[in-house]
């Protein structure tokens, strides 16, 4: 299967996830949405935890079919009903996938001690390229604006949003890191791989 043409396969997870990934505990269970090839659904059931991996994409869910700790499910997030009602998740992973009607739907998916970790492309992206349609980039301050929404609204841990360069491509990127008003505070902060601090 020739898969150089897409992005995602094949790529190890987004530094973003990995560096707030230690905010999921083993046995969690995760739902990665819009999980394309399933980098992340591979990085998160490696790391022990119980990942349901979504996406319209049958070619690109049959690539990760049968992978331990990996239940894909194939639906379309967009034009049919959200298939996860009455349905509870340790974390919430989204990367590089932005429909704004699914919003209220991944806060009352999420835990009241879950985690969100959320990257996608912004407003001014369209400067560099694709995606350039205002409907696939977020607003300025729009991931925090959806955090505080809701009662009690999401604790955010981290926060960015500007200008990246991603290997041969320059973007505008915004991403989070937020957990449920239920998870015992503080929460820890992450450690780079020699184990300091990413401050020091």
């Amino acid at each position: 299967m020739n898969t150089s043409s897409n992005p995602h396969f094949g790529l190890a997870p987004s530094p973003w996830i990995e560096r707030f990934a230690h905010l999921v505990p083993p046995g969690a269970r995760v739902l990665d949405l819009a999980c394309g090839y399933g980098r992340h659904a591979r990085f998160f059931a490696a790391r022990g935890a119980r990942v349901v991996a979504v996406d319209r994409d049958a070619a690109a869910l049959a690539t990760i079919e049968g992978t331990p700790g990996i239940d894909t499910r194939c639906a379309d997030l967009e034009g049919a009903d959200w298939p996860f009602a009455d349905q509870g998740f340790d974390a919430i992973v989204v990367n590089h996938y932005l429909h704004r009607p699914l919003f209220p739907y991944l806060r009352a998916a999420l835990r009241t001690d879950g985690t969100l970790l959320y990257e996608t492309f912004a407003e001014g992206n369209a400067a560099f390229g694709r995606p350039a349609n205002p409907a696939f980039l977020l607003r300025r301050d729009e991931l925090l604006t959806e955090a505080a929404k809701g009662l009690p609204p999401l604790r955010v841990i981290a926060f960015e949003q500007g200008f990246v360069e991603m290997g041969d491509k320059a973007a505008v990127i915004q991403r989070l890191a937020a957990v449920g008003a239920g998870r015992a505070w503080p929460p820890p902060l992450a450690t780079g791989r020699n184990g300091q601090d990413w401050t020091s």
